[in-house]
């Protein structure tokens, strides 16, 4: 009898479930067709051909983080390389028209794009926004990319889908819904085998609550939900036709996630180091004041604290009556409200330091700006732990700043390492060390200072625009056969 009961309530509950599939999989298959009848009515150019859209998905196109450079100098690079492409930005910047955001990326940037953009405003960006998931952040913003990708695809579907902002769970939707060809550039893997880590040792960073690393039983139900996503992350990435990923340490992670080595590349980010080469590299001249230049937008995991408390350390450190006088100045983008809330606690912790007078706070300044402190300081500091490469940290060293960086991520492998066997910069990871390091570089005699200055602008041609389009042009040509 039980077991008639459970077929007779299991034998319908198939073949429901059957024609419910059967009716998704014709439902997607029609979208797909409309979406490719979309694609063939589309207008064609002066020349009677239908042009090429590269479409690129980057909904903070006008943050003006390196992200952003990578995006300006990679739409550049195909304008130049490739008549009958245009170019698409999907973009939540809707307080912003197009003009401003390219103008934008000119001051900012020095890039000037050789023909138009068409951009694509999307109004769900709000569905990435890290504040609306305080708990399963990765998962709900992933789940938000791709009701955003999908908006992105109704609005405007191209050939070619380039995500250049790390929103992977976007890929399959463009691939097989869009029936596009897609590339992604992988700043820093949305998971990575150190997050991974970081909860499995319970240590508590600025992504892993105290009250979690607190419990085994949270910390256990957290490795289970990181180990899925994972998964997940590592499914969707391996859609991808073209793999462009920023450093030896993602390339690490993506290959052992994603699993696509044959269609990955490393392409370091295009570093303005042209821009700061005029700079004149000589010994310094005796001051009364010497600064500490820090770049990099105002998030979390750029750990400002850090160099704010590594700051006051060295100037407690300091002997009475030393000269000269110190300047911490900290110069990034804000993007949104919470980076200024970011920037006034920052604020607050310089109060309770007693360092309020000798640091300054330069938010969203223009590029000739940012020169003009970096030729005056002495130290670039950076202190972002696994930082995937550190585009601040190679304008610091083109600069002519002695480089201070975290002992992880991009700037350990890649950066700031030797050439021509000569020292280029200095490694830290906590409060102590860096300040002991800061002492150590201001210790050394202006001769040696500008031994390691030279090395270090002879370093950072690698990181060049023009390695950039070498590097970006061979990697995508699969996507343009």
């Amino acid at each position: 009898a039980c077991f008639r009961l459970l077929c007779s309530l299991l034998l319908p509950a198939l073949f429901l479930s059957g024609i419910l599939c059967i009716c998704l999989v014709v439902l997607l298959w029609g979208v797909r067709l409309w979406i490719q009848r979309k694609k063939q009515l589309r207008s064609a150019g002066r020349d009677g051909k239908r042009p090429l859209l590269v479409a690129f998905f980057h909904p903070y196109c006008n943050a003006g983080g390196g992200g952003e450079r990578v995006l300006w100098c990679a739409i550049r690079t195909l304008q130049k390389k490739y008549r009958n492409v245009t170019c698409v930005v999907y973009t939540g910047d809707r307080d912003a028209t197009g003009e401003e955001i390219v103008e934008g990326a000119f001051r900012r940037f020095n890039i000037k794009l050789i023909h138009p953009v068409k951009f694509v405003f999307l109004e769900k960006r709000f569905l990435v926004e890290a504040s609306l998931y305080p708990h399963f952040t990765l998962l709900g913003q992933s789940l938000g990319s791709v009701f955003l990708g999908w908006e992105a695809l109704l609005k405007c579907a191209p050939d070619i889908y380039i995500d250049s902002m790390g929103y992977a769970f976007t890929i399959p939707l463009f691939k097989y819904l869009g029936g596009c060809r897609v590339g992604c550039y992988v700043h820093y893997p949305t998971i990575s085998t150190d997050m991974l880590s970081v909860v499995r040792n319970q240590d508590t960073r600025f992504n892993n609550a105290a009250f979690i690393t607190s419990s085994p039983l949270f910390s256990k139900f957290k490795l289970v939900y990181y180990y899925f996503f994972a998964f997940m992350y590592g499914l969707v990435g391996s859609c991808s036709d073209v793999v462009m990923v920023n450093s030896s340490w993602t390339l690490n992670h993506i290959l052992s996630l994603w699993r696509v080595g044959a269609c990955t590349s490393v392409v370091y980010p295009p570093c303005d180091v042209q821009a700061f080469l005029d700079i004149p590299l000589e010994v310094e001249k005796s001051t009364s004041e010497y600064s500490i230049v820090s770049v990099s937008q105002f998030r979390p995991e750029k750990d400002h604290p850090l160099q704010i408390r590594a700051f006051a350390k060295l100037l407690k450190e300091k002997r009475v009556g030393q000269q000269p006088s110190l300047k911490l100045i900290l110069i990034g983008g804000c993007r949104n409200q919470q980076d200024e809330e970011r920037v006034n606690n920052l604020k607050r912790l310089c109060e309770e330091l007693g360092v309020s007078d000798d640091v300054v706070f330069r938010i969203n300044i223009p590029f000739e700006e940012l020169k003009r402190h970096l030729a005056e300081a002495t130290i670039g500091l950076h202190t972002m732990w696994n930082e995937h490469f550190g585009i601040g940290v190679v304008e610091c060293m083109a600069a002519g700043t002695v480089i201070l960086a975290h002992n992880s991520g991009g700037p350990k492998l890649d950066i700031v390492v030797r050439h021509e066997g000569r020292v280029t910069g200095f490694l830290a990871e906590d409060e102590d060390s860096y300040a002991e390091t800061m002492a150590y570089i201001f210790s050394l005699p202006p001769e040696k200072r500008l031994e390691i200055r030279e090395s270090a602008r002879r370093s950072v041609h690698r990181f060049s625009d023009q390695h950039f389009e070498d590097t970006f042009l061979l990697s995508v040509e699969p996507l343009f056969k």
